[in-house]
């Protein structure tokens, strides 16, 4: 990564080895070299692009004006009490606290976020493929017993390391402390066809493709790299570089359809379709098609103009049994506005909007939304045109309940609702996780079958 071209700052970390990074903002280092002074990085950037942390800082902060709700103090400078984090202090705090970089910064007469603006990385530790060997220390170990069976260490009832040649270290971040090939935990949450490592095969696996019917699995979570979710839409150069989503199809398989770039498909989905251009090209694998996100905004003649930049003008009309079409009226267009550069639009196309034509595809086991669509590709038909989409409302709900069939819900073990033991971010009250608020002992559970 070449950091000075690296457009916000963003402290990363490489999970093999622990090494913290900081990319520069370019602009607000280049004005402050000038002698210049900005507090907000988004005033050196064009337009009013924010550093997303200094975003995020500022919203939190002035959410809360007077404290009442508890957040202004986690975003409180703790250089400079009563007031408001700023970027540099947010890195310094960080550095000042990173294992081993204050002293390398002192030896170069250096503070641990000057050495960082001048390097942009430091080697916190050579190697992180040792981290279960990881001691124990006594502050850890006081309170903590060793089960004689199994060696785990446990402390208030949860397992917080094992012994490992006569030491006490942290393990793995398992049940067990151990690196698991069998997972009690799949058999515990009723999947005991999954408690050693196995493929499985998915709803667009090649077993699932009617290859004569034209049944394809479609792609539609890679993006276009100019694109940035949906942000995309407010920026506008960004747009200007990308303002359109066509199905990307390998040369093998547009043959067999008879299409070339431009031409358009319907893209048949569980629920319903969508009506694409193509783009041919090399880089899609044979019997794959893909469509990026991003795109395919859409507002209805009625409402709020809002943003111009990135939305189609759409119909939306329905056939009252369930079934929904949209089609565009009117794409983009150049606009009056503050900003000259909306009366400079030379694009029109606004993109298809293909999420709508997705059915609820919940993973049995994760619960996490299945992206990847099992699609049947056809020839626009003499009535289609470019971005119409259709959905059926009741085969969508047919969709959703069909999957939901394949789940085995909860409750799991003590009434839980997912296991107690796997890390999260930001992980909720220990109460949350228990369909009751508490653990489910047995006596209660036996109750609760008999009734």
């Amino acid at each position: 990564m070449d950091y000075q071209r690296t457009p916000r700052p963003q402290l990363l970390r490489d999970p093999r080895l622990r090494v913290d990074r900081l990319p520069q903002p370019v602009l607000r280092e280049a004005l402050r070299r000038a002698g210049k002074k900005v507090e907000f990085t988004y005033e050196a950037n064009p337009g009013e692009v924010w550093e997303e942390d200094e975003f995020w800082i500022q919203l939190s902060w002035r959410m809360d004006p007077d404290g009442s709700l508890g957040i202004r103090k986690h975003f409180e400078s703790p250089y400079r009490p009563g007031q408001c984090i700023n970027i540099d202090e947010y890195y310094q705090y960080i550095f000042e606290h990173t294992k081993g970089l204050p002293e390398a910064a002192a030896k170069e007469g250096l503070t641990p976020l000057d050495y960082m603006k001048k390097y942009g990385a430091f080697n916190v530790e050579p190697s992180a493929y040792h981290g279960h060997l990881k001691e124990l220390t006594a502050e850890q170990m006081k309170g903590a017993a060793v089960d004689p069976a199994t060696q785990v260490i446990r402390k208030d009832g949860k397992a917080i390391g094992i012994m490992y040649n006569g030491k006490p270290v942290e393990g793995f971040p398992t049940p067990s402390r151990r690196n698991e090939f069998y997972s009690q935990t799949m058999a515990d949450w009723k999947w005991p066809e999954y408690t050693i490592p196995t493929y499985i095969k998915s709803h667009i696996h090649e077993e699932e493709m009617d290859r004569e019917k034209g049944d394809y699995p479609l792609v539609p979570t890679f993006r276009l790299p100019t694109l940035i979710h949906s942000r995309s839409g407010n920026a506008k150069w960004l747009y200007e570089i990308s303002n359109r989503n066509p199905i990307w199809m390998h040369p093998s398989d547009a043959k067999k359809f008879d299409v070339r770039t431009g031409d358009l498909l319907r893209v048949n989905t569980d629920i319903g379709y969508f009506v694409d251009k193509v783009w041919v090209t090399e880089g899609m694998k044979p019997g794959v098609i893909a469509c990026s996100h991003h795109l395919g905004r859409w507002r209805r003649p009625q409402d709020a103009p809002g943003n111009r930049w990135a939305v189609n003008t759409v119909n939306i009309e329905t056939d009252g049994n369930g079934g929904w079409k949209m089609n565009t009226k009117n794409g983009i267009a150049p606009f009056q506005s503050s900003d000259p550069d909306s009366a400079r639009i030379f694009w029109s196309d606004g993109g298809v909007h293909q999420n709508i034509t997705f059915p609820v595809h919940p993973d049995p086991i994760s619960g996490m939304h299945c992206w990847h669509q099992k699609v049947r590709l056809e020839k626009a038909r003499p009535s289609d045109k470019y971005g119409d989409i259709y959905v059926d409302t009741n085969k969508s709900f047919d969709q959703y309940k069909k999957w939901m069939a394949m789940t085995r819900p909860a409750p799991g073990p003590g009434g839980l609702r997912r296991p107690l033991w796997m890390k999260r971010a930001l992980r909720p009250a220990e109460e949350t996780f228990y369909l009751n608020g508490k653990p489910e002992v047995e006596a209660d559970k036996g109750k609760k079958e008999k009734a």
